[in-house]
């Protein structure tokens, strides 16, 4: 696939060290190493081979990629990876979509306090589901859940919420039968906001007694724990948004979403429009609108694209992607045999030989020629920052 006429590496490269230079107090180093790998992902910088194709000769140079979390364009490959191994988990039920989102002043401060706010929008979210489908006088079953973290909206503002997958039922308390939830019908929405927003900000108020919030600003009074009390109160009678979709149209669908969801970053060159002298252009939803089209083009300064971009760099270490319950990672295989047990269908086999072939494909990728589709080989690798000298003329040419 070719280039895209714009990429946020351009922006980077284009605006980056001016305002890195002016913002050198404000970044973290978290922030310096996407905005580092970004740039020189797919180019010299990282090193690289120079390809043959065995048919036609031709001569082509690809650059390593930087597989930073955050890179727009290291992403397809991964999601592909965790897509295959995440197949075998699927079982022949419907699945339900639910998003957790927190208010809007709890986001505003959430950014000083990343790591405390997104664990406990995770733990607290998946709690909720759990606690509520484990009642009797709603599904009364141990269920399973994968949560996905987006820090986000389509404006790029932080807007902190939880994407989960749900499969429709769960074990009974005695792990002996399978409990389906009524046909199009998960939770009580209501019921899961409500507990939601009292589980989150219990948490939230444990954590301010313990010391583990820092304040920063126009929060700095918050520090107090009066003035905090006094703050936590309106969020206690506001709406909290908990969103449940209507059941996927099968375990293919799933897959098909969570394609689009799990390694998604927070914007895609292809969003991208122009970069100009009025700033950076792109592509946005605007899901308030009522009239017209949803899909608009927003105007940003360099400065502000770059702040609002690196605004969703995650901690170190910190996992986007969490199972609970029945799909946590120590009980998962047991779990799931069973469930299948239950339901008396079997888990689809894969080839014997797709493993060693999917293995393969990752230590030795299929490059293909893009002119007459054959099959490339390498035939130099240099390294980082290696001058890359070039390829040699064909023979015969002048």
């Amino acid at each position: 696939m070719g280039r895209l006429a714009l990429e946020v590496a351009d922006i980077f490269r284009t605006h980056g060290p001016a305002w890195r230079q002016s913002q050198h107090s404000h970044l973290s180093l978290g922030q310096l190493k996407v905005m580092s790998a970004i740039e020189q992902c797919r180019t010299a910088a990282l090193g690289g081979h120079v390809l043959r194709c065995n048919a036609c000769a031709h001569l082509d140079i690809a650059y390593n990629s930087c597989r930073n979390r955050h890179c727009p364009k290291c992403q397809a490959r991964a999601a592909q990876r965790w897509l295959e191994a995440r197949q075998a988990d699927l079982l022949p039920v419907e699945y339900y979509h639910v998003v957790f989102t927190l208010p809007a002043p709890i986001s505003a401060f959430a950014y000083a306090n990343k790591a405390l706010i997104y664990r406990l929008l995770f733990e607290v979210a998946a709690e909720t589901l759990r606690t509520i489908a484990g009642d009797t006088r709603h599904l009364g079953a141990q269920i399973g859940v994968t949560l996905v973290l987006h820090t986000w909206n389509s404006a790029l503002t932080h807007h902190p919420h939880v994407h989960g997958i749900v499969p429709g039922g769960g074990l009974s308390a005695d792990g002996k039968r399978w409990v389906a939830c009524k046909l199009g019908f998960f939770l009580p929405v209501r019921v899961l906001s409500r507990l939601f927003r009292r589980r989150f900000l219990e948490e939230l108020a444990l954590a301010h007694g313990a010391g583990q919030l820092q304040f920063f600003g126009e929060f700095a009074n918050l520090a107090d724990p009066t003035a905090f009390t006094d703050w936590l109160r309106p969020l206690r009678k506001c709406e909290w948004v908990v969103y449940a979709k209507r059941p996927f149209a099968g375990p293919a669908a799933v897959l098909a979403y969570l394609s689009r969801y799990t390694h998604r970053v927070a914007i895609s060159n292809q969003r991208l429009v122009a970069m100009d002298e009025r700033g950076i252009t792109f592509r946005w939803k605007d899901y308030r609108s009522k009239e017209g089209t949803r899909i608009k083009t927003m105007t940003l300064g360099p400065a502000e694209f770059m702040r609002r971009f690196l605004l969703h760099v995650l901690p170190g270490g910190f996992h986007r992607i969490r199972h609970f319950g029945l799909l946590a990672n120590g009980g998962r295989r047991e779990n799931l045999a069973k469930v299948r047990e239950l339901l008396q269908v079997a888990p689809t086999p894969l080839p014997e030989t797709a493993d060693a072939e999917v293995s393969a494909a990752l230590v030795q990728p299929t490059f293909v020629c893009p002119t007459c589709g054959a099959a490339m080989v390498i035939i130099e690798i240099f390294l980082c920052g290696q001058p890359i000298r070039a390829p040699p003329l064909r023979q015969g040419s002048s």
